[in-house]
């Protein structure tokens, strides 16, 4: 078995936009944020990614139904429509949960396709499995074969060799912006899946980002430039000489897009936080997962109480009185009430 290798120039483009990507991630991640907006950037990253990726793919749902599902109401559209979208959220929501030990192995695609894509094929024995027949893609209109795709016996040799160079040194030591771009190409090259290879290929993208530690707080919703212009997208895609396939322009184009995605996330954070950086030169509120646990439900129902939390992780009144006072030192929380309707909001 051979393993992959990529073709790529580090440009002065890529160079600047890694440069621009690693500034604006530094303000992100050292920036002053209470907790609740912190839950607020993540769930808007995670329906944002969902809508477009879906989007990409034709699923017509807009970012409102999109938002909607999200927030575990039920929307006017196709069942098979608001699947693909309810797989999006689950898997971008549990992404922790796809990799063992930080390494991505052909399971772990495996059982990403399979969640991506449970009860949203047509044939169900395609989910999570690769395919056992050609595909190709195409212009439905005209019929015209946009790209055809390694044939069907090659697959599982191809995959094999892009999984070791996934897990070997010389990625460790490459910059992950550029280890989810070439991921993210040669995946869609393979084409290992009969459906839902893009949605595949994106969210390998995301998870290798989070895994590398360059987006923990999941904050980036990358797939967002894509889906604003599809047509530059699938042309850059095409554009890849498949002789020489050379990767130098689809990282251009793929950098650009994830410097696209940090500036955006950065001006956000610029301006939830600067008043508070007036306040409070501290730096980062840490929290406990249980405190963040805590802050969540606030920020799904608008306040907690002492019962809540009781409940939630099977305390004692004592315990779970423990954990309010925690977060109201670090000012995150404030009380409201008094005797049974004190309760907590966000401060």
């Amino acid at each position: 078995m051979k393993m992959f290798r990529p073709k790529f120039t580090i440009t002065n483009k890529i160079l600047d936009n890694i440069a621009d990507i690693t500034a604006a991630r530094e303000i992100i991640l050292n920036s002053l944020l209470v907790p609740g907006w912190e839950v607020s950037l993540r769930k808007d990253a995670i329906i944002r990614n969902a809508h477009a990726s879906t989007s990409i793919e034709g699923n017509p749902l807009s970012l409102e139904e999109v938002s909607e599902l999200a927030a575990g109401r039920d929307v006017m559209a196709a069942r098979k429509s608001k699947q693909e979208v309810l797989n999006y959220l689950y898997v971008l929501e549990n992404l922790s949960d796809f990799a063992l030990e930080n390494k991505i192995t052909e399971d772990t695609i495996l059982k990403t396709h399979e969640n991506l894509t449970k009860d949203a094929l047509d044939n169900p024995q395609d989910v999570g499995k690769y395919r056992d027949r050609q595909v190709f893609v195409g212009n439905r209109l005209t019929g015209e074969v946009i790209f055809m795709p390694p044939k069907t016996e090659n697959v599982p040799r191809l995959m094999k060799g892009f999984v070791e160079w996934l897990n070997s040194r010389e990625v460790r030591e490459m910059n992950p912006v550029l280890v989810a771009g070439i991921s993210h190409y040669e995946f869609v090259r393979i084409h290992p899946f009969i459906d839902g290879n893009g949605r595949c290929a994106r969210t390998l993208a995301t998870l290798i980002l989070y895994l590398r530690g360059f987006d923990t707080k999941r904050f980036f919703a990358l797939d967002d430039y894509y889906d604003s212009d599809r047509p530059a997208y699938y042309a850059v895609l095409k554009s890849v000489d498949k002789k020489t396939r050379d990767l130098t322009q689809w990282l251009e184009y793929f950098t650009e897009g994830v410097k696209v995605s940090m500036v955006s996330v950065k001006e956000r954070v610029l301006r939830l936080s600067s008043e508070r950086l007036r306040k409070d030169k501290r730096g980062q509120i840490v929290l406990t997962e249980r405190q963040m646990r805590i802050v969540e439900h606030i920020n799904l129902n608008g306040k907690i109480t002492n019962r809540d939390v009781r409940y939630m992780f099977n305390l004692s009144d004592e315990g779970a009185l423990k954990e309010i006072k925690k977060l109201l030192k670090l000012k995150v929380i404030k009380s409201r009430g008094k005797g049974r309707a004190l309760h907590y909001v966000l401060q």
